[in-house]
């Protein structure tokens, strides 16, 4: 027991020196919460008014650390060759062989230093104050034997009543990490499908018959630019300013007209305003007005991915849960040394702790440092291939044109006893040389 008392008061001054004061910090009473004053707030309002904590400050440096600068090389897009490499029998020889160029690992160097350190301290403190074996295995006092300062030791039933609890807040809050970045990866889903649908109703549906061609081609490119702009300017919102901002700029004026990407840039929130550009260039488009109804459904659902997107953007797993899950972790490791004592007294003068401390660390650390970075999923998604490839498909559909390879090509004026499609005549008058059947009125 007093070796146990010597532990926790040793933890505890040295976090307390670390941490600061802040745990003793006094909280309004039971009594003060009721207490509400003849402006109808109460103490507790005024308290948790003047006690919220600053807005984030972040630094130049910050931005460019390594755990964020690796997370560019995490949006992965695989092809049929990247499956067949993941699912290679020499993948685990692979990932074992690439430890030590792990981000995560990397990520968690002061973390796994710190435990560590604190296995290193225990075993030299012990064998100071207890005994140690010297190179040929015989047992001696360590040079503080005598004195009345104990070894520092802790029973391991504790640690193992509470791994249950630990793994499930490390459980939670991985799973709830991946369902962020899945949501937020049906959401590019959701764009790019809808960004091809919504081009191509626009090519089908469009009344070439009623405009000249070079009208047709103005106003479906202008359609298919107003498409790729809504989801770049999606992308921007979702992305850190400095590395995205001075790209986004120069890819809207190569690809739109000046004073549209202007209005753009000055718009307070920027994908409303590419929104409002893409309704504008489906009103324009000579089309029925139920048909075109329909294309500014798909417009519709891009407003809401992109609500869903901000969404997971402000508003992190609650923070509480965080801060209680991260701080349940660094104790329970930064205390595991302490209990390690005993279980790996067979090796030579207890040594094995550090190992074994420093790998459990890695890898108990690496599971809540993978929950942070799936958190905030969008620096981690490949937004920037999704917008490349959005523009390039729907500049592809915009250059298919009705009867260009050969199909024939209905159409229905409106004649009422006659269904739609049906042949009534074989004028040919469709591009190269198809049948372009015109029902009569």
């Amino acid at each position: 027991m007093p070796n146990f008392r010597s532990a926790i008061l040793a933890v505890t001054l040295a976090l307390s020196h670390v941490g600061g004061t802040h745990a003793f910090v006094s909280f309004p009473s039971r009594d003060n919460v009721a207490i509400v004053g003849s402006t109808g707030v109460s103490s507790t309002a005024r308290f948790m008014k003047t006690k919220q904590p600053p807005p984030a400050a972040i630094t130049e440096s910050d931005k460019y650390t390594y755990g964020e600068v690796s997370r560019a090389y995490r949006r992965t897009v695989y092809t049929h060759d990247d499956w067949v490499k993941h699912r290679s029998p020499n993948r685990f020889i692979r990932n074992l062989s690439s430890i030590t160029s792990s981000g995560v690992y990397k990520n968690l160097a002061k973390e796994v230093i710190a435990t560590t350190a604190v296995a290193t301290f225990v075993v030299s403190w012990n064998c100071i104050f207890g005994e140690y074996q010297d190179f040929a295995s015989v047992t001696h006092n360590g040079p503080l034997h005598d004195s009345l300062i104990p070894i520092l030791t802790l029973p391991l039933a504790p640690f193992t009543l509470a791994s249950p609890s630990l793994g499930l807040l490390l459980t939670f809050r991985a799973n709830t990490s991946y369902t962020r970045w899945d949501e937020a990866r049906k959401n590019w889903g959701m764009n790019i499908n809808h960004t091809r649908d919504l081009v191509r109703l626009g090519n089908a549906y469009y009344d070439r018959s009623a405009v000249t061609p070079e009208r047709a081609e103005d106003d479906l490119k202008r359609l298919a630019l107003c498409t790729w702009c809504f989801v770049r300017c999606m992308k921007r919102h979702l992305s850190p300013a400095w590395e995205d901002e001075e790209d986004f700029r120069k890819e809207l004026l190569e690809k739109l007209p000046k004073e549209q990407a202007e209005a753009i840039f000055a718009a307070a929130h920027r994908p409303n305003r590419a929104l409002q550009d893409l309704s504008v260039a489906i009103e324009n488009l000579p089309i029925h007005f139920i048909r075109k109804n329909e294309i500014h459904r798909a417009a519709t659902i891009f407003e809401d991915n992109l609500g869903s997107s901000e969404r997971l953007l402000t508003s992190p797993i609650p923070l509480f849960y965080s801060r209680h899950t991260a701080r349940f972790l660094s104790f329970w490791l930064l205390l595991l040394p302490f209990a390690l004592w005993e279980p790996l007294g067979n090796s030579w003068n207890h040594v094995d702790m550090i190992p074994v401390t420093s790998v459990l660390s890695l890898f108990l650390f690496g599971i809540e440092e993978l929950a942070t970075q799936l958190e905030e999923p969008f620096t981690i998604l490949p937004m920037q291939g999704f917008c490349d490839k959005i523009y390039n498909w729907c500049n592809e559909i915009v250059s298919f044109a009705p009867g260009d390879n050969g199909m024939p090509v209905y159409e229905n004026k409106g004649t009422p006893n006659v269904g739609a499609g049906t042949l009534i005549s074989g004028n040919v008058n469709g591009v190269n040389g198809s049948s372009r059947v015109e029902v009569a009125k």
